[in-house]
């Protein structure tokens, strides 16, 4: 009888155990002990998103003990081999750089279910368990640098240059518009959306064009042509703001290039802490969120904002607009922008409307 019950309660313990294996996430059941990033066309010290994932993946790696290596695009026709090669060499968990990348590691994705992907300003519309994208509140970003061209502005008009206008773009610039309204509605805001992310030159005339008309704080969004626009409006003499990173070490080259002194912040989308946090994840066994996006915002630090660095910035206000981030954080604070369209959100007021919008 003894032995009888014995061989029963074995058999009972296998079951449970394949049966809760079965029932495992994928993490659960994967060991991850190494990372390979691909970078988007460019160097892996870009100063932008190839850098900002590298430090996140990095900093994971000395936290978890991981193996760590990177490939350098040279060529957008390299995508797919480069993610090939992470594959075929082993790598558990594998990081693409930029949204040009996106299509190649879905497909890798799905071709490779006990590999991880993360795949950054990706999204991706049929979620997979080993997939996520890293997505931004641009909004966010917008609101807080739209508070601070309200503080800074003298002559009362402030401008933005956008790229095209898909739901990034917009969450940015309505963002902008809002925290500028927000933070005082008498300041008239000017904006134009170019059909074009790579044309320095329009975003540069875009520039001219609000500063003919009085704008004396201008923001980029747009790629090129926003970096191109206040690039131009630095070099006229009127302060600007970034976007994605800081531009300080990008677009005017570290301080060295001409009107550096203007650039008064970036919007800042903190991709290294996204990273970072989807490496964890993996390692510990947490599940990828189920619509294969993780969205970085004020409240898991992946919204911030650049220091001056040369420009003149006064402290007070610099407390201000860290203040309005608070206040997104803490949820005393909303953007009044659709987190997915970028649209307007219908059923809230105007916040020049509010008590709040005097502060």
């Amino acid at each position: 009888m003894f032995r009888t019950l014995g061989f029963l309660s074995i058999l009972s313990i296998l079951f449970t155990l394949l049966f809760s294996a079965a029932v495992l996430p994928l993490q659960a059941q994967t060991a991850v002990e190494s990372v390979c990033l691909i970078t988007d066309i460019g160097k892996i010290n870009d100063g932008t998103f190839n850098q900002f994932a590298y430090e996140g993946m990095a900093r994971a790696a000395e936290a978890f003990d991981l193996n760590s290596t990177f490939i350098e695009t040279q060529a957008l026709t390299d995508y797919d081999a480069n993610i090939a090669v992470c594959v075929e060499e082993g790598y558990d968990l594998i990081i693409t750089v930029g949204w040009r990348l996106t299509d190649a590691t879905y497909a890798a994705a799905a071709a490779n279910p006990d590999h991880f992907f993360v795949g950054v300003d990706a999204f991706f519309v049929d979620p997979l368990p080993n997939l996520v994208g890293i997505q931004a509140r641009e909004d966010q970003a917008g609101f807080i640098v739209g508070a601070l061209a309200a503080l800074m502005t003298e002559s009362g008009i402030v401008g933005g240059i956008y790229g095209i206008a898909e739901p990034p773009v917009m969450r940015f610039r309505n963002g902008y518009e809002q925290g500028v309204r927000y933070t005082n509605p008498e300041v008239q805001v000017l904006g134009v959306y170019i059909d074009d992310y790579v044309a320095p030159d329009r975003g540069a005339a875009a520039a001219e064009q609000f500063i003919g008309e009085g704008a004396d704080v201008l923001f980029g969004a747009g790629g090129e042509t926003g970096s191109g626009g206040i690039l131009r409006g630095a070099q006229m003499g009127v302060r600007v703001i970034g976007v994605d990173q800081d531009e300080y070490n990008t677009t005017f080259g570290g301080g060295e290039t001409p009107g550096a002194e203007y650039l008064i912040s970036s919007a800042l989308k903190r991709v290294d802490n996204g990273v970072y946090l989807m490496i964890e994840a993996a390692v510990n066994g947490s599940p990828f969120p189920s619509d294969s996006i993780f969205t970085l915002m004020v409240e898991n630090e992946g919204i911030d904002f650049a220091p001056p660095h040369d420009a003149d910035v006064p402290e007070t206000v610099t407390e201000q607009v860290r203040a309005v981030l608070e206040g997104l954080r803490g949820g005393s604070i909303e953007t009044g922008v659709d987190p997915v369209s970028g649209n307007l959100l219908s059923e809230v007021s105007d916040p020049a409307a509010t008590p709040e919008a005097s502060g």
